[in-house]
């Protein structure tokens, strides 16, 4: 019968350590794609954005406004980012719970038997004996593993830099 310290280096916690490494290894690459794939998207549809407006309030108090033609924008230039996210932690949880039990019975039953009769006797003794060891063993084994996941800002270089260009004449000019 192995011992309960063979019982817990029998774990196979290097596995378990590996499968999870290499499961958040491949989930982050998917999750990475998937920002990509969502960035693109961005980065490829428009939508027609009105830029300016202006409101010209008149000497007698009326107000009217102009608006500069819309121009076709993509939702990233617009500020609509992706998602990225990493794994901050992960935790390998184990219990185990082993339990053996060994009893043992024994029985002894003893009769005695006499008998007498014209000048002869006899006797006899009886002796059963009967012996029982029952073993037992219990393994109750859990084991959890917990990722987190958190939301981190996009790369830098993903976010567009405005830059404004204004070729109109200074005032007095």
């Amino acid at each position: 019968m192995a011992s309960v310290g063979q019982e817990l280096l029998d774990v196979p916690l290097p596995d378990m350590v590996a499968k999870l490494a290499m499961g958040i290894a491949n989930a982050q690459a998917a999750l990475d794609s998937n920002s990509v794939r969502t960035a693109t998207i961005l980065a490829e549809t428009e939508i027609p954005i009105v830029l300016g407006v202006t409101q010209v309030i008149a000497a007698d108090g009326t107000v009217s406004y102009t608006q500069a033609d819309p121009v076709d924008v993509s939702l990233l230039q617009v500020g609509l980012m992706p998602t990225f996210y990493q794994f901050s932690e992960a935790t390998i949880e184990v219990k185990m719970d082993i339990k053996t039990t060994t009893s043992r019975e024994t029985n002894v039953k003893v009769t005695a038997e006499a008998k007498a009769g014209f000048a002869m006797w006899s006797a006899s003794i009886k002796a059963e004996v009967s012996h029982n060891r029952k073993f037992g063993k219990e393994v109750n084994g859990t084991s959890r593993m917990v990722t987190k996941l958190v939301p981190v800002p996009p790369p830098t270089r993903l976010e567009p830099q405005l830059i404004i260009v204004d070729n109109r004449p200074a005032d007095g000019e």
